[in-house]
């Protein structure tokens, strides 16, 4: 009886050893992954802050070789929001407007298409429902940017794209259809949330004499919260981050009618960028993270319920 007592002691003592060694593991790698994260942020949020200057004026070569900057202040950002840039005056605040229009205009429409198509795949039943839902599976494998020759070639041909002078605003609205256009087919999180939904309420709407449109948006949307946030959440991101599409549809024409993203890569790699530009591009790159941040902060408890809710179906 004895042994049998030890033997059962040693076991748990053996297992609670392991648990505290694979605790130790798991949190040494989350801090790993952790600098990871923060050590660029920090030195971006730094960068942005950093005032100083050597004898040259040569900013690039204090941020390479300090970290922590000896002087900090407002001043990259004071001047990014006042300086000209490309000929425009207060370029970046129009670039930063330019770019807030497409990302709402953009949010909205991909919001309501990913919303219908996720209904429709969700509560109706036709012949292709289950082939469409494999095709656009299979589809959504495959990167955005392979498309971007031939949608630009497109967009191109409809004159919605690499306009300059005074059309140059309608590679804003080339830019609206490119990034809403395929929207509908990232409905899967979307049917998830909506497969939980009792079917029974369709039918009996159905029963009453509802449309499928009314039922979608009397029945369906008010219990959507969360999915709609998430959804909405979601399609502003992109399109408020995106660089890839914004260059290529664009172009190097028209800074007027840039996107942000496009007007700080110009600040350090166009045609009239300079080095010592840095700071300002920091500064940019902060301004276009606050949004985003405050955002999932602010509704992050929505976030993860659009997430979750049609992870188990019920």
């Amino acid at each position: 009886m004895m042994k049998t007592e030890a033997k059962i002691k040693r076991f748990h003592l053996t297992q609670r050893t392991n648990d505290i060694i694979s605790k130790t593991l798991s949190y040494f790698g989350l801090v790993i992954l952790s600098l990871v994260w923060i050590v660029p942020i920090l030195w971006i949020i730094l960068s942005a802050l950093r005032t100083e200057t050597n004898v040259d004026g040569d900013i690039v070569g204090i941020v390479v070789s300090n970290y922590f900057p000896n002087k900090i202040g407002f001043d990259n950002f004071i001047n990014l929001f006042t300086n000209s840039f490309y000929g425009v005056k207060y370029a970046f605040p129009l670039w930063m407007l330019n770019t807030l229009i497409v990302a709402i205009v953009s949010c909205v429409i991909s919001t309501f298409l990913v919303l219908s198509v996720a209904y429709c795949m969700s509560k109706l039943r036709f012949k292709m429902r289950k082939p469409l839902m494999n095709i656009t599976m299979i589809l959504g494998l495959f990167p955005g940017f392979m498309s971007m020759i031939a949608v630009y070639f497109l967009l191109k041909s409809l004159g919605l794209a690499g306009n300059t002078s005074a059309k140059a605003y309608m590679n804003i609205l080339g830019l609206i259809l490119a990034y809403s256009a395929g929207a509908g087919m990232g409905f899967q999180i979307a049917k998830g949330f909506f497969d939980v939904l009792p079917t029974s309420l369709v039918e009996s709407a159905k029963l009453d004499g509802c449309s499928n449109f009314q039922i979608f948006l009397k029945i369906i949307l008010p219990m959507s919260k969360p999915i709609i946030i998430y959804t909405a959440l979601m399609s502003f991101t992109g399109p408020w981050m995106d660089f890839i599409f914004a260059k290529v549809i664009i172009g190097d024409g028209a800074p007027e009618c840039w996107t942000v993203s496009v007007g700080l890569y110009s600040l350090l790699f166009g045609e009239q960028a300079n080095a010592n530009n840095f700071t300002q591009f920091a500064a940019g790159c902060v301004c276009v993270g606050i949004p985003i941040v405050g955002l999932f902060m602010f509704l992050q408890k929505y976030y993860v319920e659009g997430v979750t809710a049609g992870a188990v179906k019920g």
